[in-house]
Protein backbone atom coordinates (compact mmCIF):
# COMPACT_ATOMS: atom_id res chain seq x y z
CA UNK A 1 0.00 0.00 0.00
CA UNK A 2 1.86 3.35 -0.53
CA UNK A 3 1.99 6.20 1.95
CA UNK A 4 -1.20 8.02 1.02
CA UNK A 5 -3.03 4.80 1.62
CA UNK A 6 -1.95 4.99 5.05
CA UNK A 7 -3.10 6.19 8.08
CA UNK A 8 -1.09 8.38 10.95
CA UNK A 9 -0.04 7.38 14.34
CA UNK A 10 -1.48 10.34 17.11
CA UNK A 11 -0.33 10.47 19.95
CA UNK A 12 -2.36 12.55 22.79
CA UNK A 13 -1.26 14.04 25.81
CA UNK A 14 -2.02 16.23 28.89
CA UNK A 15 -2.41 16.12 32.71
CA UNK A 16 -4.79 14.17 34.18
CA UNK A 17 -8.06 15.30 34.57
CA UNK A 18 -7.84 16.85 31.34
CA UNK A 19 -10.35 14.88 29.54
CA UNK A 20 -8.20 12.89 26.95
CA UNK A 21 -10.25 9.63 27.97
CA UNK A 22 -12.98 11.45 26.98
CA UNK A 23 -12.36 13.22 23.45
CA UNK A 24 -10.64 9.56 22.78
CA UNK A 25 -14.38 8.24 23.51
CA UNK A 26 -15.99 10.92 20.75
CA UNK A 27 -13.67 10.43 18.20
CA UNK A 28 -14.81 6.04 18.24
CA UNK A 29 -16.86 5.92 15.42
CA UNK A 30 -15.47 8.53 13.35
CA UNK A 31 -14.54 7.60 10.10
CA UNK A 32 -10.97 6.32 9.26
CA UNK A 33 -10.05 6.34 13.01
CA UNK A 34 -8.99 3.98 15.58
CA UNK A 35 -7.86 3.99 19.12
CA UNK A 36 -4.98 1.57 20.27
CA UNK A 37 -4.88 -0.56 22.76
CA UNK A 38 -2.32 -1.06 25.09
CA UNK A 39 -1.08 -4.28 26.80
CA UNK A 40 -0.52 -5.09 30.44
CA UNK A 41 0.07 -7.76 33.17
CA UNK A 42 -2.05 -6.33 35.71
CA UNK A 43 -5.41 -8.27 36.54
CA UNK A 44 -8.75 -7.18 34.28
CA UNK A 45 -11.88 -5.13 36.29
CA UNK A 46 -14.58 -5.75 36.42
CA UNK A 47 -16.50 -5.58 32.70
CA UNK A 48 -12.74 -4.88 31.17
CA UNK A 49 -12.91 -6.81 28.12
CA UNK A 50 -9.16 -8.31 26.41
CA UNK A 51 -8.49 -6.70 23.67
CA UNK A 52 -11.11 -4.11 24.04
CA UNK A 53 -9.81 -2.38 27.01
CA UNK A 54 -6.46 -3.82 26.75
CA UNK A 55 -4.23 -6.77 25.94
CA UNK A 56 -3.99 -9.17 29.19
CA UNK A 57 -1.03 -11.45 29.27
CA UNK A 58 1.15 -12.79 31.88
CA UNK A 59 4.91 -11.18 32.96
CA UNK A 60 6.54 -13.76 31.07
CA UNK A 61 4.90 -13.02 27.76
CA UNK A 62 5.18 -9.16 28.70
CA UNK A 63 8.83 -9.35 28.94
CA UNK A 64 9.47 -11.71 26.02
CA UNK A 65 7.45 -8.83 23.65
CA UNK A 66 10.41 -6.20 25.21
CA UNK A 67 13.34 -8.97 23.95
CA UNK A 68 11.63 -8.89 20.87
CA UNK A 69 11.42 -5.03 20.76
CA UNK A 70 7.69 -5.23 20.41
CA UNK A 71 6.64 -2.09 21.95
CA UNK A 72 6.84 1.58 21.20
CA UNK A 73 7.15 2.45 25.00
CA UNK A 74 6.04 0.71 28.01
CA UNK A 75 6.96 1.47 31.56
CA UNK A 76 6.67 -0.82 35.18
CA UNK A 77 3.85 1.33 37.31
CA UNK A 78 3.11 -0.25 41.49
CA UNK A 79 4.83 -3.73 40.09
CA UNK A 80 2.44 -3.54 36.67
CA UNK A 81 4.05 -3.40 33.56
CA UNK A 82 2.10 -0.84 30.76
CA UNK A 83 3.13 -0.86 26.92
CA UNK A 84 2.21 -0.21 23.30
CA UNK A 85 2.37 -3.27 21.11
CA UNK A 86 4.03 -2.44 17.63
CA UNK A 87 2.06 -4.82 15.37
CA UNK A 88 -1.55 -4.12 16.08
CA UNK A 89 -0.52 -0.29 15.48
CA UNK A 90 1.29 -0.73 12.29
CA UNK A 91 -1.59 -3.16 11.10
CA UNK A 92 -3.81 -0.64 11.28
CA UNK A 93 -1.63 2.19 10.17
CA UNK A 94 -0.91 0.20 7.22
CA UNK A 95 -4.92 -0.64 6.38
CA UNK A 96 -5.28 3.22 5.91
CA UNK A 97 -7.09 3.75 9.99
CA UNK A 98 -5.36 6.82 11.93
CA UNK A 99 -4.28 5.60 15.25
CA UNK A 100 -5.29 7.19 18.69
CA UNK A 101 -2.83 6.52 21.30
CA UNK A 102 -3.41 7.87 24.89
CA UNK A 103 0.04 8.83 27.17
CA UNK A 104 1.64 10.61 29.02
CA UNK A 105 4.56 12.81 28.25
CA UNK A 106 7.51 10.72 28.88
CA UNK A 107 5.45 7.86 26.74
CA UNK A 108 4.87 10.23 23.98
CA UNK A 109 8.43 11.00 24.06
CA UNK A 110 9.89 7.99 23.94
CA UNK A 111 7.66 6.93 20.98
CA UNK A 112 8.75 10.05 19.07
CA UNK A 113 12.37 8.63 19.29
CA UNK A 114 10.80 5.76 17.74
CA UNK A 115 8.88 7.08 15.13
CA UNK A 116 9.77 10.63 14.14
CA UNK A 117 6.68 10.85 11.69
CA UNK A 118 4.26 10.64 14.56
CA UNK A 119 1.96 13.32 15.23
CA UNK A 120 1.63 14.83 19.28
CA UNK A 121 -1.04 16.69 20.08
CA UNK A 122 -1.77 18.26 24.22
CA UNK A 123 -4.75 18.40 25.56
CA UNK A 124 -4.65 21.63 27.99
CA UNK A 125 -7.32 22.01 30.58
CA UNK A 126 -8.40 25.88 30.48
CA UNK A 127 -7.01 26.87 33.38
CA UNK A 128 -5.97 25.56 37.05
CA UNK A 129 -8.90 26.26 38.80
CA UNK A 130 -10.04 24.22 36.33
CA UNK A 131 -8.25 21.27 36.32
CA UNK A 132 -8.33 21.24 40.36
CA UNK A 133 -12.42 21.18 40.15
CA UNK A 134 -12.20 18.14 37.75
CA UNK A 135 -9.89 16.68 40.30
CA UNK A 136 -12.03 17.54 42.66
CA UNK A 137 -15.28 16.05 40.89
CA UNK A 138 -14.03 12.75 40.21
CA UNK A 139 -13.97 11.91 43.82
CA UNK A 140 -11.78 9.09 43.63
CA UNK A 141 -8.60 11.14 44.93
CA UNK A 142 -7.18 12.50 48.07
CA UNK A 143 -6.03 15.71 48.80
CA UNK A 144 -2.68 15.18 48.80
CA UNK A 145 -3.16 13.20 45.24
CA UNK A 146 -4.96 15.91 44.16
CA UNK A 147 -2.13 18.26 45.04
CA UNK A 148 0.62 15.78 43.72
CA UNK A 149 -1.24 15.40 40.01
CA UNK A 150 -1.46 19.29 39.91
CA UNK A 151 2.59 19.40 40.41
CA UNK A 152 2.54 16.82 37.98
CA UNK A 153 0.71 18.73 35.67
CA UNK A 154 2.86 21.83 35.86
CA UNK A 155 5.51 19.66 34.59
CA UNK A 156 3.78 18.21 31.78
CA UNK A 157 2.19 21.62 30.66
CA UNK A 158 5.84 23.26 30.36
CA UNK A 159 6.70 20.58 27.75
CA UNK A 160 3.96 21.70 25.40
CA UNK A 161 6.62 23.36 22.73
CA UNK A 162 7.30 19.44 21.81
CA UNK A 163 4.18 18.34 20.42
CA UNK A 164 2.63 19.40 17.06
CA UNK A 165 -0.55 20.52 18.70
CA UNK A 166 -2.54 22.24 21.59
CA UNK A 167 -6.35 21.36 22.52
CA UNK A 168 -7.69 23.46 25.05
CA UNK A 169 -10.55 21.39 26.52
CA UNK A 170 -13.22 23.91 27.73
CA UNK A 171 -15.81 22.51 25.76
CA UNK A 172 -15.78 18.32 25.56
CA UNK A 173 -17.85 18.85 21.83
CA UNK A 174 -15.31 21.10 20.63
CA UNK A 175 -12.58 19.97 22.05
CA UNK A 176 -12.85 16.69 19.92
CA UNK A 177 -14.45 18.21 17.23
CA UNK A 178 -10.69 19.79 16.83
CA UNK A 179 -8.80 16.80 17.56
CA UNK A 180 -10.92 15.36 14.81
CA UNK A 181 -10.22 18.27 12.29
CA UNK A 182 -6.27 17.70 13.14
CA UNK A 183 -6.81 13.96 11.89
CA UNK A 184 -8.74 15.40 8.61
CA UNK A 185 -6.27 18.00 8.09
CA UNK A 186 -3.09 15.23 8.41
CA UNK A 187 -4.97 13.11 5.95
CA UNK A 188 -5.41 16.16 3.49
CA UNK A 189 -1.44 17.19 3.68
CA UNK A 190 -0.51 13.26 2.54
CA UNK A 191 -3.17 13.76 -0.76
CA UNK A 192 -1.70 17.60 -1.52
CA UNK A 193 1.93 16.33 -0.65
CA UNK A 194 1.35 12.99 -3.53
CA UNK A 195 0.02 15.63 -5.84
CA UNK A 196 -3.43 13.92 -6.66
CA UNK A 197 -6.55 13.54 -5.18
CA UNK A 198 -7.57 9.55 -5.18
CA UNK A 199 -10.94 8.57 -5.67
CA UNK A 200 -13.75 8.45 -2.79
CA UNK A 201 -14.52 10.58 0.03
CA UNK A 202 -12.03 12.90 0.85
CA UNK A 203 -11.76 14.69 4.35
CA UNK A 204 -14.05 18.19 4.67
CA UNK A 205 -11.11 21.08 2.99
CA UNK A 206 -12.83 23.63 6.43
CA UNK A 207 -10.57 20.91 8.39
CA UNK A 208 -7.17 23.02 7.27
CA UNK A 209 -7.77 26.16 8.49
CA UNK A 210 -9.42 24.95 11.49
CA UNK A 211 -6.40 22.65 12.39
CA UNK A 212 -3.96 25.45 10.83
CA UNK A 213 -5.05 27.53 14.16
CA UNK A 214 -4.12 24.47 16.39
CA UNK A 215 -1.02 24.24 15.26
CA UNK A 216 1.82 24.77 18.20
CA UNK A 217 4.29 27.60 16.18
CA UNK A 218 7.55 28.60 16.98
CA UNK A 219 6.84 31.03 20.39
CA UNK A 220 3.11 29.89 20.77
CA UNK A 221 3.61 27.76 23.35
CA UNK A 222 5.23 30.48 25.72
CA UNK A 223 1.77 31.78 24.91
CA UNK A 224 -0.27 28.67 25.49
CA UNK A 225 1.21 28.32 29.20
CA UNK A 226 0.61 31.77 29.85
CA UNK A 227 -3.17 31.64 28.78
CA UNK A 228 -3.43 28.49 30.72
CA UNK A 229 -1.82 30.62 33.84
CA UNK A 230 -3.98 33.35 33.63
CA UNK A 231 -6.56 31.60 34.55
CA UNK A 232 -5.94 31.71 37.96
CA UNK A 233 -7.20 35.09 38.00
CA UNK A 234 -10.64 34.50 36.24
Amino acid sequence: MDDVGKGHLFVISGPSGTGKGSICAGLTGKPGVALSVSMTTREPRKNEVDGENYYFVEKEMFQKTIKENGFYEYAEIFGEYYGTPKAPVREMIDSGLNVILEIDVDGAMQIKEKVPEVILVFILPPSPEELRRRMENRGTETSERIEKRLKRADIEIAQIDKYDYCVINDKLEKATEDMYAIIQSERLRDYSQAGTRKTGKLPDIPAISRAARLRIEEGSAEALINRYKKGRAN
